[in-house]
C-alpha cells in the first residue's frame, strides 16, 4: 500500500521509495540493549542515526530562561542524577544533570546541528515549549524538518496558529476520535478543518483497537498518514505493516530495522 501524498516534504519523503514506511527512533531508541537508560540523549540519537534512522522522535520542555530541551519528563528525577522541575530551572542548572551518570540533557538546537539530515517528530510537553518551538522553527526556517504533536488541544492549536500551517501536525485525541468513528475520512478532515496531517496513535487502548484497518483506509482517503507508537515486538510490527500504516515508532530500533529490511520496506536514507 502506498502512502498518500500530503503536500508536506516531511511526510512525502516516503514516496521516493515505493512500499517504504517511516521508521521513527522513539527517544532515540530508548530500549535498544546498547543504549538502555540513555533515552533522549545525544548518545541515543547518534546510535539511531548510525543504524540508518533519520526520523527521530523526541519531546520538548523549556527551561526558566527559555532554552528548548529534548526531554520527556516534567522533572529531572526519573532519568538523571538531579532533581527539580525543568520549567523552574535555568539551562545552566539543568546542564549539570547527567542521564545515567554520563550524558547531559541535550538542547534541541544541538540535535538539529549534530544531525543536519535528520527530521524530528516532536511532542510538546509543556505550555512554555509552544512559543519557544514556534520561534525556533521560524529562526531556522526549519519548516520541513519536523512534525509536531501533543495530547493537549490547546498547545497544538496554539502552535498551529503561530506557524500558520507551515509545519505538519498530528492530531490531538479529539481529532483522532473523529477519524476513528466518523464514516469517512473526508468528513473527519472537514470537521478538523484540514489541520491534521498524521494520526499518531497507539495500536490498542486496553481491548479497544485504535489502529483498525478502517481507520487506515479513512485516513488515506483523506490524504493523511497513520503512525503507530510505540511498537517493539516483531509480530505486532508485521501486523500493523500488513494493515498499511505509514510509520512505526519504536524503542527497539534494532528490531524494527530488521523487520523492515526483511519485508523490503526499509527506507534507504539518501
Amino acid at each position: 500500500m502506498t502512502s498518500p501524498r500530503t503536500g508536506y516534504a516531511y511526510l512525502d519523503e516516503v514516496l521516493r521509495q515505493p512500499g517504504a514506511v517511516l521508521a521513527f527512533a522513539h527517544r532515540g531508541g530508548a530500549y535498544h540493549p546498547e543504549i538502555e537508560g540513555l533515552e533522549n540523549t545525544m548518545a541515543a540519537f547518534r546510535h539511531a542515526v548510525e543504524l540508518g534512522y533519520d526520523y527521530l522522535e523526541t519531546d520538548v520542555h523549556v527551561t526558566r530562561d527559555d532554552v528548548l530541551l529534548a526531554f520527556h519528563d516534567r522533572v529531572l528525577d526519573r532519568v538523571t542524577d538531579s532533581r527539580g522541575a525543568v520549567a523552574e530551572m535555568t539551562y545552566a542548572e539543568v546542564s549539570e544533570a547527567l542521564v545515567s551518570g554520563t550524558e547531559r540533557v541535550p538542547r534541541l538546537a544541538e540535535l538539529f546541528d549534530a544531525f543536519p539530515e535528520a527530521r524530528f517528530n516532536i511532542d510538546l510537553k509543556s505550555e512554555g515549549s509552544v512559543t519557544a518551538l514556534a520561534r525556533f522553527v521560524e529562526e531556522r526556517q526549519a519548516w520541513d524538518r519536523l512534525l509536531v504533536g501533543s495530547f493537549s488541544r490547546r498547545r497544538l492549536n496554539t502552535f498551529r496558529r503561530l506557524t500558520a500551517g507551515r509545519v505538519p501536525t498530528s492530531g490531538h485525541p479529539a481529532e483522532i476520535v473523529a477519524f476513528r468513528f466518523l464514516p469517512t475520512g473526508r468528513l473527519a478532515d472537514r470537521l478538523t478543518r484540514g489541520r491534521v496531517m498524521a494520526l499518531q496513535i497507539p495500536h490498542r487502548r486496553g481491548r479497544w483497537v485504535v489502529a483498525t484497518p478502517g481507520l487506515v483506509r479513512r485516513a488515506h482517503a483523506a490524504g493523511k498518514h497513520v503512525h503507530v507508537w510505540t511498537i517493539d515486538e516483531p509480530a505486532e510490527m508485521h501486523e500493523l505493516l500488513d494493515r498499511g500504516v505509514d510509520g512505526l515508532m519504536t524503542d527497539r530500533t534494532d528490531i524494527l530495522r530488521a523487520v523492515l529490511v526483511e519485508r523490503g520496506q526499509w527506507r534507504d536514507v539518501p
